[in-house]
C-alpha cells in the first residue's frame, strides 16, 4: 500500500438542510488523524482546507474563479429547487483540481468533508488524473437522486448521479461521468428513496443493503463489493459516517438507525486495506454540534486508519 497521503478538507454544508458538518475537517483532525497516520509509518502532507462561502456570508467569496455571487440562486427541477449548486459546484470543480494534483504526485488523497456533495469533486479529481476507478460507498443513503426526482432538492443526495453520469444541469460535464456505474457498490444501504431504486438500475450501480449484511455478514459484503469495485483502476472508498449506526456514531448530519456496528465498520476498512485497490479515502457527514465528545471523528479516524492498514497484531 502507498505510504504517502495528502489530506484536504471541504468545509461544506451548503448541499444539506441541516447545519454543521463544514466543521467535520477540523474536527476529525483533531480527532488525531495526522499522529495516527504517522504511527503506522505513513508520511502525512496537509493541504488544508478549500474556501466555501457560507450562508451567514450572503455566499459571497473573494477567491479566484468564485462563480457564486447570487444568495437566492438555486437551480430547479421537477423534484424541487437545489440550493446553491453553483457554489457546490465551483468548490467541486476545485477540489477535483486538488485530488488530481495528489494523484498525479503519488500519494493516496485523504478527503475529509463536509456534506457527502463533495463526492462529486473527489471522483472528478481521480478521472481528471487518468484513473476510472472502481467505487464504493458505504452510506446509509444512496445519493443518487437528480434535481428530477430528488424530495429536497438537496445536492449531498446527488453526488453518485452525477458521478455516473445520471444527471447533467445544473453539474458541469467536468464533474460528470467520472465512474462507470457497473464498478460501483453501495454498501450497507438503508434509506432509499422511492425514485432512487430505478435510478441505481439504471446507472448499473449494485447495492448491497444493511439487510443483505444481516443475511450474509460484513466479511461476503465486503468481497463481493471489492470484487465489483476492482474491476475499475483501483478503488475510491466514499465513506459517510452515517453508514454506522447511530449509537457509535451520533455526531451525522442525518442518522438513520440500524446501521453497521463499530466491528463491522472495521472490518470494512481492514478488508480493504488488504486488498491493496485503494486509490483515494473519503470521509464525510461528520456534524461536531450533533456529536457526543468528538466520537463520531474519533471513530472516522480510526476507520481512515484500518483502511490505511492498522490492524490488530
Amino acid at each position: 500500500m502507498n505510504r504517502s497521503v495528502a489530506i484536504v478538507g471541504v468545509p461544506m454544508d451548503l448541499g444539506a438542510s441541516r447545519r454543521g458538518v463544514d466543521m467535520g475537517p477540523s474536527a476529525i483532525r483533531y480527532a488525531g488523524l495526522h499522529a495516527s497516520l504517522e504511527r503506522l509509518g505513513i508520511d502525512v502532507h496537509d493541504r488544508g482546507n478549500l474556501r466555501v462561502a457560507d450562508r451567514a456570508e450572503g455566499l459571497r467569496i473573494s477567491s479566484p474563479g468564485a462563480a457564486y455571487d447570487d444568495v437566492n440562486r438555486t437551480w430547479r427541477g421537477r423534484g424541487g429547487t437545489s440550493p446553491h449548486a453553483d457554489e457546490i459546484c465551483r468548490v467541486s470543480l476545485e477540489l477535483a483540481q486538488m485530488v488530481a494534483e495528489i494523484d498525479r504526485a503519488g500519494h493516496i488523497a485523504i478527503v475529509l468533508g463536509g456534506d457527502h456533495s463533495i463526492a462529486m469533486g473527489t471522483l472528478a479529481g481521480l478521472a481528471r488524473a487518468g484513473r476510472k476507478p472502481g467505487l464504493i460507498y458505504l452510506d446509509a443513503h444512496a445519493d443518487i437522486n437528480t434535481p428530477d426526482t430528488s424530495p429536497s432538492g438537496n445536492v449531498h443526495g446527488m453526488p453518485l448521479a452525477v458521478a455516473t453520469g445520471l444527471v447533467s444541469d445544473p453539474f458541469p460535464a467536468e464533474l460528470r461521468s467520472s465512474v462507470d456505474g457497473r464498478n460501483a457498490v453501495l454498501v450497507a444501504t438503508r434509506s432509499v428513496d422511492r425514485d432512487e431504486r430505478g435510478n441505481i438500475r439504471a446507472a448499473g450501480v449494485t447495492a448491497i443493503t444493511m439487510a443483505d449484511v444481516d443475511r450474509s455478514g460484513m466479511a461476503a459484503a465486503m468481497e463481493r463489493a471489492i470484487g465489483i469495485a476492482g474491476k475499475g483502476d483501483g478503488i475510491a472508498l466514499s465513506l459517510d459516517m452515517d453508514v454506522v449506526d447511530p449509537d457509535e456514531a451520533p455526531g451525522v448530519g442525518t442518522p438513520v438507525r440500524g446501521g453497521l456496528t463499530y466491528r463491522e465498520a472495521q472490518l470494512a476498512m481492514e478488508m480493504l486495506a488488504a486488498s491493496g485497490r485503494l486509490r483515494s479515502i473519503e470521509v464525510a457527514e461528520v456534524n461536531p454540534i450533533l456529536d457526543r465528545g468528538n466520537r463520531t471523528a474519533e471513530l472516522a479516524v480510526e476507520l481512515i486508519a484500518s483502511a490505511l492498514g492498522q490492524t490488530i497484531l
